[in-house]
Protein backbone atom coordinates (compact mmCIF):
# COMPACT_ATOMS: atom_id res chain seq x y z
CA UNK A 1 0.00 0.00 0.00
CA UNK A 2 1.49 3.52 -1.00
CA UNK A 3 0.23 7.21 0.13
CA UNK A 4 1.15 9.94 -2.18
CA UNK A 5 0.12 12.91 0.11
CA UNK A 6 0.56 16.56 -1.70
CA UNK A 7 -0.06 20.36 -1.15
CA UNK A 8 -0.03 22.68 -4.10
CA UNK A 9 -0.07 26.30 -2.99
CA UNK A 10 -0.59 29.65 -4.93
CA UNK A 11 -4.11 29.93 -7.49
CA UNK A 12 -4.62 26.09 -7.61
CA UNK A 13 -4.55 26.00 -3.79
CA UNK A 14 -5.20 22.00 -3.14
CA UNK A 15 -4.34 19.60 -0.50
CA UNK A 16 -4.96 15.63 -0.44
CA UNK A 17 -3.40 12.52 -0.94
CA UNK A 18 -3.84 9.00 -3.32
CA UNK A 19 -3.99 5.66 -1.78
CA UNK A 20 -2.83 2.76 -3.99
CA UNK A 21 -2.48 -0.71 -3.10
CA UNK A 22 -0.73 -3.21 -6.05
CA UNK A 23 -1.92 -6.79 -5.75
CA UNK A 24 -0.54 -8.59 -8.65
CA UNK A 25 -2.53 -11.38 -8.22
CA UNK A 26 -5.69 -9.51 -9.02
CA UNK A 27 -6.38 -9.77 -11.99
CA UNK A 28 -6.31 -13.95 -11.87
CA UNK A 29 -7.73 -14.53 -7.87
CA UNK A 30 -10.23 -11.58 -7.87
CA UNK A 31 -11.15 -10.40 -11.14
CA UNK A 32 -9.73 -6.89 -10.50
CA UNK A 33 -6.88 -4.43 -11.56
CA UNK A 34 -3.54 -4.87 -10.59
CA UNK A 35 -3.27 -1.75 -9.59
CA UNK A 36 -6.76 0.14 -6.79
CA UNK A 37 -6.82 3.36 -5.98
CA UNK A 38 -8.57 6.08 -3.93
CA UNK A 39 -7.95 10.08 -4.08
CA UNK A 40 -8.79 12.00 -1.30
CA UNK A 41 -9.34 15.82 -1.88
CA UNK A 42 -9.02 18.12 1.68
CA UNK A 43 -10.07 21.68 2.40
CA UNK A 44 -6.79 23.02 2.54
CA UNK A 45 -8.15 26.05 5.47
CA UNK A 46 -9.19 23.12 7.26
CA UNK A 47 -8.35 19.90 6.23
CA UNK A 48 -12.04 18.60 6.04
CA UNK A 49 -12.54 16.00 3.27
CA UNK A 50 -14.65 17.64 0.29
CA UNK A 51 -14.21 14.29 -2.04
CA UNK A 52 -12.98 10.90 -2.53
CA UNK A 53 -12.79 9.58 -6.06
CA UNK A 54 -11.84 6.60 -7.40
CA UNK A 55 -7.96 6.96 -8.54
CA UNK A 56 -8.01 4.61 -11.67
CA UNK A 57 -9.51 6.72 -14.08
CA UNK A 58 -8.47 9.82 -12.74
CA UNK A 59 -4.20 8.59 -12.78
CA UNK A 60 -5.06 7.28 -15.92
CA UNK A 61 -6.37 10.86 -16.99
CA UNK A 62 -3.48 12.99 -15.52
CA UNK A 63 -0.85 10.51 -16.62
CA UNK A 64 -2.03 11.23 -20.28
CA UNK A 65 -2.58 14.61 -19.55
CA UNK A 66 1.26 15.38 -18.28
CA UNK A 67 2.53 12.97 -21.52
CA UNK A 68 0.58 15.36 -23.98
CA UNK A 69 2.74 18.37 -22.05
CA UNK A 70 6.03 16.54 -22.29
CA UNK A 71 5.70 16.24 -25.86
CA UNK A 72 4.28 19.39 -26.68
CA UNK A 73 7.42 20.84 -25.15
CA UNK A 74 9.69 18.12 -26.60
CA UNK A 75 8.48 16.67 -29.60
CA UNK A 76 8.92 18.30 -33.15
CA UNK A 77 5.82 20.58 -34.48
CA UNK A 78 5.76 18.26 -37.19
CA UNK A 79 5.48 15.03 -35.29
CA UNK A 80 2.16 13.35 -36.66
CA UNK A 81 2.92 9.13 -36.43
CA UNK A 82 3.18 7.20 -32.93
CA UNK A 83 4.91 4.18 -32.52
CA UNK A 84 2.73 2.56 -29.04
CA UNK A 85 3.85 -0.24 -26.85
CA UNK A 86 0.46 -1.65 -24.48
CA UNK A 87 -2.93 -1.31 -25.07
CA UNK A 88 -4.15 -0.75 -21.18
CA UNK A 89 -6.34 2.21 -20.21
CA UNK A 90 -2.90 4.24 -19.83
CA UNK A 91 -2.58 3.20 -23.14
CA UNK A 92 -5.91 4.67 -24.87
CA UNK A 93 -5.55 7.92 -22.33
CA UNK A 94 -1.89 8.82 -23.74
CA UNK A 95 -3.36 8.61 -27.67
CA UNK A 96 -6.22 10.74 -26.58
CA UNK A 97 -3.73 13.13 -25.11
CA UNK A 98 -1.03 13.36 -27.57
CA UNK A 99 -3.52 13.70 -30.10
CA UNK A 100 -4.39 16.83 -28.67
CA UNK A 101 -0.89 18.29 -28.74
CA UNK A 102 0.13 17.53 -32.60
CA UNK A 103 -2.03 16.16 -35.24
CA UNK A 104 -1.27 12.48 -35.29
CA UNK A 105 -1.79 10.92 -39.03
CA UNK A 106 -1.02 7.52 -38.05
CA UNK A 107 -0.40 5.32 -35.04
CA UNK A 108 1.20 1.71 -35.15
CA UNK A 109 0.52 -0.84 -32.33
CA UNK A 110 2.72 -3.06 -30.56
CA UNK A 111 1.63 -5.86 -28.28
CA UNK A 112 3.07 -9.77 -27.49
CA UNK A 113 -0.34 -10.85 -27.86
CA UNK A 114 -1.37 -9.79 -31.72
CA UNK A 115 -4.93 -10.46 -30.78
CA UNK A 116 -4.91 -7.79 -28.05
CA UNK A 117 -3.32 -5.37 -30.17
CA UNK A 118 -6.06 -6.18 -33.37
CA UNK A 119 -8.90 -5.32 -31.19
CA UNK A 120 -7.06 -2.14 -29.17
CA UNK A 121 -6.92 -0.50 -32.54
CA UNK A 122 -10.52 -1.25 -33.57
CA UNK A 123 -11.59 0.41 -30.39
CA UNK A 124 -8.98 3.16 -30.51
CA UNK A 125 -9.87 3.92 -34.21
CA UNK A 126 -13.92 4.67 -33.46
CA UNK A 127 -12.67 7.20 -30.60
CA UNK A 128 -9.57 9.32 -33.07
CA UNK A 129 -9.41 10.52 -36.08
CA UNK A 130 -5.79 9.06 -37.29
CA UNK A 131 -5.24 5.93 -39.13
CA UNK A 132 -4.53 2.69 -36.54
CA UNK A 133 -2.27 -0.33 -37.22
CA UNK A 134 -0.48 -3.28 -35.07
CA UNK A 135 2.99 -3.82 -35.71
CA UNK A 136 4.63 -7.61 -36.53
CA UNK A 137 7.74 -6.80 -34.11
CA UNK A 138 9.02 -3.71 -32.04
CA UNK A 139 11.47 -2.48 -34.56
CA UNK A 140 8.78 -2.17 -36.89
CA UNK A 141 6.59 -0.28 -34.41
CA UNK A 142 9.25 2.41 -34.17
CA UNK A 143 10.30 2.45 -38.08
CA UNK A 144 10.18 6.19 -39.26
CA UNK A 145 8.06 7.04 -36.10
CA UNK A 146 7.66 10.53 -34.96
CA UNK A 147 7.02 9.64 -30.78
CA UNK A 148 6.98 6.56 -28.81
CA UNK A 149 5.20 5.56 -25.90
CA UNK A 150 5.82 3.09 -23.77
CA UNK A 151 2.83 1.92 -21.44
CA UNK A 152 3.72 -1.42 -20.49
CA UNK A 153 4.19 -4.09 -17.72
CA UNK A 154 7.03 -5.16 -19.06
CA UNK A 155 10.32 -5.29 -16.86
CA UNK A 156 12.47 -5.19 -19.71
CA UNK A 157 13.23 -2.81 -22.91
CA UNK A 158 10.61 -3.31 -25.14
CA UNK A 159 12.65 -1.97 -28.52
CA UNK A 160 15.99 -1.95 -29.95
CA UNK A 161 17.09 1.33 -28.13
CA UNK A 162 20.33 1.27 -30.88
CA UNK A 163 17.03 1.76 -33.59
CA UNK A 164 16.44 5.09 -32.37
CA UNK A 165 16.61 8.19 -34.88
CA UNK A 166 17.40 11.34 -35.19
CA UNK A 167 14.51 14.13 -33.64
CA UNK A 168 12.64 11.48 -32.07
CA UNK A 169 10.36 12.09 -28.65
CA UNK A 170 9.62 8.99 -26.13
CA UNK A 171 7.52 8.86 -23.68
CA UNK A 172 7.81 6.27 -20.97
CA UNK A 173 4.74 5.75 -18.60
CA UNK A 174 4.52 1.92 -17.56
CA UNK A 175 7.87 0.73 -15.72
CA UNK A 176 7.83 2.34 -12.02
CA UNK A 177 9.68 0.33 -9.85
CA UNK A 178 13.84 -0.31 -9.86
CA UNK A 179 14.19 -3.29 -11.12
CA UNK A 180 11.55 -2.44 -14.17
CA UNK A 181 12.10 -0.67 -17.46
CA UNK A 182 11.13 -0.18 -21.03
CA UNK A 183 13.55 1.41 -22.19
CA UNK A 184 17.26 0.20 -22.62
CA UNK A 185 20.63 1.75 -22.01
CA UNK A 186 21.16 2.77 -25.34
CA UNK A 187 17.74 4.68 -25.72
CA UNK A 188 18.94 6.67 -22.38
CA UNK A 189 22.40 7.23 -23.55
CA UNK A 190 21.25 8.59 -27.08
CA UNK A 191 18.44 10.61 -25.38
CA UNK A 192 18.17 14.23 -23.43
CA UNK A 193 16.40 12.93 -20.32
CA UNK A 194 13.62 14.65 -18.86
CA UNK A 195 11.71 13.79 -15.57
CA UNK A 196 8.71 14.73 -13.64
CA UNK A 197 10.89 14.70 -10.75
CA UNK A 198 14.36 13.72 -10.30
CA UNK A 199 13.99 12.67 -6.28
CA UNK A 200 11.43 10.30 -7.17
CA UNK A 201 13.01 9.17 -10.59
CA UNK A 202 16.11 8.12 -8.88
CA UNK A 203 13.86 6.32 -6.42
CA UNK A 204 11.95 4.68 -8.88
CA UNK A 205 13.03 4.49 -12.11
CA UNK A 206 14.28 1.14 -13.29
CA UNK A 207 14.80 3.01 -16.92
CA UNK A 208 17.35 4.87 -15.18
CA UNK A 209 18.51 2.95 -12.35
CA UNK A 210 19.97 0.37 -13.84
CA UNK A 211 21.88 2.09 -16.27
CA UNK A 212 23.34 4.67 -13.09
CA UNK A 213 24.33 1.26 -11.31
CA UNK A 214 26.11 0.02 -14.41
CA UNK A 215 27.93 3.13 -14.21
CA UNK A 216 26.22 3.92 -18.00
CA UNK A 217 25.71 6.96 -16.82
CA UNK A 218 25.35 9.43 -14.17
CA UNK A 219 23.01 11.80 -12.33
CA UNK A 220 23.46 14.69 -14.60
CA UNK A 221 22.30 12.85 -17.60
CA UNK A 222 18.66 14.13 -16.29
CA UNK A 223 18.64 17.25 -18.29
CA UNK A 224 15.56 18.69 -16.02
CA UNK A 225 12.21 18.39 -14.91
CA UNK A 226 9.63 18.86 -16.87
CA UNK A 227 8.34 21.84 -14.86
CA UNK A 228 12.03 23.49 -15.12
CA UNK A 229 11.16 23.91 -18.95
CA UNK A 230 7.39 24.80 -19.14
CA UNK A 231 8.43 27.50 -16.69
CA UNK A 232 11.64 28.69 -18.98
CA UNK A 233 14.23 27.88 -16.50
CA UNK A 234 15.42 24.94 -18.77
CA UNK A 235 15.45 24.73 -22.50
CA UNK A 236 13.18 21.32 -24.02
CA UNK A 237 14.85 20.49 -27.78
CA UNK A 238 16.94 22.82 -29.19
CA UNK A 239 17.48 20.66 -32.18
CA UNK A 240 15.21 18.96 -35.03
CA UNK A 241 17.96 16.14 -34.84
CA UNK A 242 17.74 15.79 -30.86
CA UNK A 243 16.61 12.83 -29.25
CA UNK A 244 13.99 13.39 -26.29
CA UNK A 245 12.68 11.25 -23.30
CA UNK A 246 10.38 12.02 -20.87
CA UNK A 247 10.18 9.45 -17.61
CA UNK A 248 7.36 9.90 -15.84
CA UNK A 249 6.89 7.69 -12.75
CA UNK A 250 3.88 9.96 -11.24
CA UNK A 251 3.62 12.49 -8.30
CA UNK A 252 1.50 13.48 -5.80
CA UNK A 253 0.72 16.99 -7.00
CA UNK A 254 -0.80 15.53 -10.62
CA UNK A 255 -3.35 13.68 -8.80
CA UNK A 256 -4.49 16.45 -6.32
CA UNK A 257 -4.60 18.92 -9.03
CA UNK A 258 -6.69 16.68 -11.33
CA UNK A 259 -8.77 16.08 -8.35
CA UNK A 260 -9.65 19.50 -7.42
CA UNK A 261 -10.63 19.79 -11.33
CA UNK A 262 -12.97 17.02 -11.18
CA UNK A 263 -14.66 18.48 -7.88
CA UNK A 264 -14.95 21.68 -8.96
CA UNK A 265 -16.53 20.88 -12.33
CA UNK A 266 -18.93 17.55 -10.25
CA UNK A 267 -20.14 20.87 -8.08
CA UNK A 268 -21.09 22.71 -11.15
CA UNK A 269 -22.90 19.66 -12.92
CA UNK A 270 -24.44 18.43 -10.23
CA UNK A 271 -22.77 15.01 -10.45
CA UNK A 272 -21.37 12.88 -7.79
CA UNK A 273 -22.74 11.54 -4.31
CA UNK A 274 -23.27 14.02 -1.43
CA UNK A 275 -22.49 12.35 2.02
CA UNK A 276 -23.81 13.52 5.17
CA UNK A 277 -20.64 13.40 7.42
CA UNK A 278 -23.11 13.33 10.26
Amino acid sequence: MLSMPAYIGGEIDALGQKVVTIYTNNPTQNNLPTTLGTVQLLDPTSGDCLAIIAANALTAIRTGAVSAVATEYLATDNSDTIALFGVGVQAANQLEAICIVRDIRQIKVYAPTRDHAARFCREMSQRLDSKMCTAMNPNEAIENCDIIVCATTSKTPVFDGKLLEPGMHLNGIGSHTPDAREFDTSAILKSKVVVDSRASALAEAGDLIIPLAKGAISVDHIWAELGEIVTGKKKGRISEDEITLFKSVGIAAEDVATAKVIFERALRERKGLAIDPN
